[in-house]
């Protein structure tokens, strides 16, 4: 059984992989005949710098690359979701194991996957069209995504308290601990602190490389836990999330907007609490918490040391490339962190769970 199960969870991956690659020509002519660029570089950093040195190391490209391609991912396990169901149901006899969606596992994931992803789309339509906030080259307000992202929240961690009846997490070597009703503002903090790791969108390669191994590492974890259905699922995404990369290493065909990134972020919180391995997040995810933490410190040290930074520029990924590290230098170089971390939080699950 174990056995079989790996092979669907390979062959879905591989097919969610393949399906990207196909819907790419497609995606791209269509993102540049609508002109799916900024119409203005941004101005200020995320640590709010004026004229950043982010500025001049990528304005010509913040204008002239298009954007939203995220669709790619969230559309094609969308595209998956809706096979699987129509083929499981007319021939059920062949493609009755293929079918990841089930209301335990897979529900929750998948709609944070799309109402998340639908959220960056619209903030990637405002983006082109040059609305909103005008010193980061137009856009939904920051306070305003993160509301949505608020409620996307509230919603899953309802579901989980619930419906599904959660009310613990999980400690590394120490066993389960009750949390009760706290379960419920403990989601909905972990999902906004992820979302905040939507910086790492900034370098090309930088954001599928991470995503795409902090997705295949989940789905180890759920495999091993026996979660079949959300193995395939973050399979799926890791594929699709792969596919997005092959066309996305520099120099970009496009870029994943924030249609790919929030999706992604949200999704990661779910699949997390789903696999009762949270806490291993700052390990599995380490290079987003890198660079979220890296943001944070240059905020407090320029409101608390009167302006004065600490990084040249942030988050992370641009300071090193104000240092004058190659974009593909400082891409590959976290990638490798991301796997090395990756593979020490699995390993750390595996000798929990022995």
């Amino acid at each position: 059984m174990f056995f079989e199960e790996v092979v669907v969870i390979l062959i879905l991956s591989t097919v969610a992989f393949l399906l990207a690659l196909l819907i790419t020509p497609g995606l791209s002519r269509l993102l540049i005949k609508f002109k799916c660029w900024k119409k203005q570089a941004r101005t200020e950093s995320v640590d709010g710098t004026k004229t950043p040195i982010f500025n001049a190391l990528h304005k010509g490209r913040e204008t002239t690359v298009p954007r939203m391609a995220g669709v790619l991912i969230w559309g094609t396990t969308a595209i998956l979701v809706i096979a699987v169901l129509l083929l499981s149901k007319f021939f059920p006899d062949v493609f009755a194991g293929f079918n990841f969606v089930s209301r335990s596992q897979t529900w929750i994931p998948i709609f944070t996957l799309l109402a998340a992803s639908l959220l960056g789309l619209v903030d990637d339509i405002c983006v082109v069209a040059g609305v909103g906030e005008k010193a980061k080259g137009g856009g939904v307000r920051f306070r305003h995504r993160l509301l949505v992202i608020f409620f996307i929240g509230l919603a899953g961690a309802l579901w989980f308290y619930y419906k599904l009846g959660w009310d613990t997490i999980h400690l590394p070597f120490d066993g389960d601990l009750f949390i009760g009703w706290l379960y419920i503002p403990f989601f909905i903090l972990v999902m906004i602190g992820l979302f905040s790791g939507s910086v790492i969108d900034g370098v090309d390669g930088l954001a599928g490389g991470v995503f795409s191994i902090i997705f295949a590492t989940f789905a180890a974890i759920a495999l091993m836990r026996g979660q079949y259905d959300l193995a395939a699922f973050s399979g799926i995404v890791a594929g699709s999330t792969a596919a997005f990369l092959w066309n996305n290493i520099q120099p970009a065909r496009f870029y994943m907007g924030e249609t790919g990134i929030i999706g992604l972020t949200a999704t990661l919180s779910v699949v997390a609490f789903l696999t009762n391995s949270v806490l291993l997040l700052p390990i599995i995810a380490f290079v987003l918490f890198l660079e979220i933490a890296s943001v944070v410190i240059q905020l407090a040290s320029k409101k608390l040391r009167h302006g004065k930074k600490v990084f040249l520029s942030a988050p992370l990924h641009h300071h090193f490339e104000a240092k004058g590290w190659p974009a593909y230098q400082v891409t590959m170089r976290f990638w490798l962190v991301a796997a090395l971390t990756a593979m020490l939080g699995l390993i750390v699950f595996l000798v929990d769970k022995v």
